[in-house]
């Protein structure tokens, strides 16, 4: 343990949001009188999150140039036999990463919340939501037991389920809400089997400590099968990661999560939340390098998540929900890196994905504002002169998300393409498939986004439906009336804009070779070389960040990132009539229908399980409640005791004769049962 890094200086990085939230939570709204009001409340946790955000970018100093670490129990909260259940902080080069990532983004969203929450009646109590996700996340990533991670994990989905539904009087947010929250609970239903079962086979939560003992569970099966007990851990594991990451078929929650205000899709669905999983499995590399079953199963799941809901994106006309399904299908990618063990590569492109999307979902905001709260694409067109700011940075977003060289996500995605080529897995051939594909369609949908919404003939004064909007009921905010023309949005809006995108045009380049070749997660993540080989292939193709992007450009996936621009132009600013044409086409084949169904995986969701588990419900409510409990326990016991009661009372007639009478009776019976038992 380093003496630069000292407890509890670290304990102020999830306790300083912390504070924020509570004193905003409670006297910033009803609740606790509202004594500081809107200054007060977004000071306190803007102030929070700032701290957090220094102190985590010194610690990420002192860990990554001085090789400082940090492996302490804080508090140990009961044990149970030889089982401890303990709070404590693991703070190593991925936790430092994360903790500056989770608070730089988080600082942004706080500021740009000032300006996209001006006039929301929740102003007060959406900083304190934000605020308190901020300090579950943090806890999430400084854990260092799988207590704590639980503890992390599940306060970052109820938090996430009161930002979803924060509009809590529009039936589609609380939809949403209800469908997120419960969707992760089919997740961790997994997830925290997978925990058990490493509690009860090696006795302990704590990461370093199960790590020691995993090859005594290499060998070992699950009792009363021939399962491979590591293979089912990491399995059990991973469907976690599938729910709070949003990989198939557990990621039906992400899209209809837009309900919420656009600052939590940058916050939760971009950057934080929706990483966890990956942050989860890359922590656990060394469970997982014990079981190609289950680095197979991830490659497989990532590959339909990256390729399938990248499709989607493509007939969306909800701007956040174009955005949305490329969040899910860029998860998909980082996914098939842990699949084929390149966990540096996933975490890599995690980062930068965060820059980026981020960006993009906050540019998104920016165009709602300026469009009246207008979401639908449809309506836009032109908006580049009259927003500036938030086209150059909305640009520079969707360049980096489709991996052109030179910006930070071509340098993430394209290691994540390379690593998959490399890889020797079953799986790996369909996941060649899948990435290659994805930048096709990838550029294609977020290309078409950007030549609707920035370029073309303006629209916004044709809309029928003038308030898509996403402040329930505010039709606007800003004192404009919808046929009024598009604006730029204020300082607190576009300054966030600008610091994100810097981030997304140079990180790429200058964490590259330290984050996947050099020592930097050295000792974090590991990798079984003999096994697995992509990462020292990679080694061998990438020789530094200049060489590799000028390399890029004559490379597959850039002249397919390439075609997908240009197809998209061609088919929205040149000849509209085409993907008019393929959509009425597609309708007829009953194509569009499925695409627009989400290949029927919302369907199968609320007409089998939601009705079949009402129906279930009603089953067990009849038979198990009203006829086993009531009827036959409850009912049945006062009924039979009502019974013999009634019998005891016809008995007790109070004669004289009638008592002689018995006892007479009961002296000839017994007399002859000792006769006939004699004989």
């Amino acid at each position: 343990m380093s003496q630069t890094l000292s407890a509890s200086t670290l304990l102020a990085v999830p306790l300083a949001p912390l504070a924020g939230s509570l004193l905003a939570g409670i006297f910033g709204t009803a609740l606790g009188g509202n004594r500081i009001g809107r200054v007060g409340s977004r000071t306190l946790t803007i102030l929070g999150v700032f701290i957090a955000f220094v102190i985590s970018a010194m610690t990420f100093q002192s860990v990554v140039f001085e090789g400082a670490t940090f492996n302490q129990t804080l508090y140990t909260w009961m044990t149970v036999g030889s089982l401890k259940m303990e709070i404590g902080f693991l703070i190593d080069s991925i936790t430092a990463m994360m903790m500056c990532v989770v608070t730089f983004v988080s600082l942004m969203v706080h500021i740009y919340t000032m300006g996209y929450m001006e006039e929301d009646e929740g102003y007060d109590r959406f900083f304190s939501y934000i605020s308190l996700f901020t300090f579950s996340m943090l806890m999430l990533v400084m854990s260092n037991n799988l207590l704590q991670l639980f503890f992390g994990w599940e306060a970052v989905g109820l938090v996430s389920y009161l930002l979803i539904g924060f509009y809590f009087k529009k039936e589609t947010a609380i939809f949403a809400n209800m469908k997120a929250f419960v969707v992760n609970r089919v997740g961790d239903f997994g997830f925290i089997l997978g925990i058990g079962l490493i509690a009860a086979y090696t006795g302990t939560l704590n990461y370093t400590e199960i790590f020691a003992k995993s090859q005594e569970l290499n060998g070992m099966t699950l009792p009363g099968s021939t399962w491979s007990l590591m293979t089912v851990i990491c399995i059990c594991l991973f469907i976690g990661a599938m729910g709070k990451s949003a990989q198939f078929p557990l990621h039906a929650w992400l899209p209809d999560s837009m309900e919420g205000p656009t600052p939590i899709s940058a916050l939760i669905h971009a950057a934080t939340m929706v990483t966890a999983g990956i942050f989860m499995v890359s922590r656990m590399s060394p469970l997982y390098e014990l079981s190609d079953t289950a680095l197979n199963f991830i490659l497989v799941i990532g590959s339909i998540t990256a390729l399938f809901m990248g499709i989607l994106g493509i007939i969306q006309n909800d701007i956040k929900r174009v955005i949305a399904y490329s969040t899910l299908s860029q998860l998909g990618y980082m996914t098939i890196a842990l699949g084929v063990s390149a966990y540096s590569v996933s975490v890599f492109h995690l980062m930068t994905h965060a820059f980026f999307k981020a960006l993009l979902f906050l540019g998104a905001g920016s165009v709602i504002m300026g469009m009246h709260h207008n979401q639908d694409i449809r309506w836009m067109g032109g908006v580049r002169k009259y927003m500036p700011i938030t086209w150059i940075t909305f640009l520079l977003g969707n360049l980096a998300l489709i991996g052109t060289p030179f910006f930070s996500g071509f340098y993430s995605k394209d290691a994540i393409i390379e690593a998959v080529h490399a890889s020797n897995l079953p799986a790996a051939g369909f996941a060649n498939f899948a990435v290659l594909a994805g930048v096709f369609i990838t550029a294609f949908y977020s290309f078409r986004l950007y030549f609707i919404v920035f370029h073309g003939k303006e629209r916004y004064d044709q809309n029928p439906d003038a308030h898509h909007d996403d402040h329930h009921g505010h039709d606007d905010h800003h004192g404009h009336g919808h046929d009024a023309k598009p604006h730029e949005s204020p300082w607190v809006v576009t300054l966030p804009l600008v610091l994100l995108a810097i981030p997304s045009v140079v990180i790429g380049a200058i964490a590259l070779m330290p984050m996947l070749f050099g020592d930097f997660f050295k000792g974090v993540i590991y990798v079984d070389g003999s096994k697995h080989g992509a990462m020292a292939e990679l080694a061998e193709k990438i020789h530094g960040w200049i060489p590799m992007a000028l390399h890029g450009f004559t490379a597959a996936p850039f002249w397919l990132a390439l075609a997908g621009v240009v197809t998209s132009y061609v088919f929205y600013m040149v000849m509209p009539q085409i993907p008019a044409a393929i959509k009425r086409i597609s309708e007829k084949i009953g194509l569009y229908q499925v695409l627009e169904g989400k290949y029927g995986v919302d369907w199968v969701y609320e007409n089998i399980f939601a009705r079949g588990s009402r129906v279930l419900g009603g089953v067990f409510w009849k038979v198990g409640d009203q006829g086993l409990i009531d009827g036959l326990i409850v009912n049945g016991s006062w009924k039979v005791v009502g019974r013999i009661s009634a019998l005891v009372r016809w008995l007790q007639t109070g004669y004289v004769y009638h008592y002689a009478l018995v006892m007479i009776l009961g002296i000839f019976l017994a007399m002859t049962y000792f006769v006939l038992l004699n004989k």
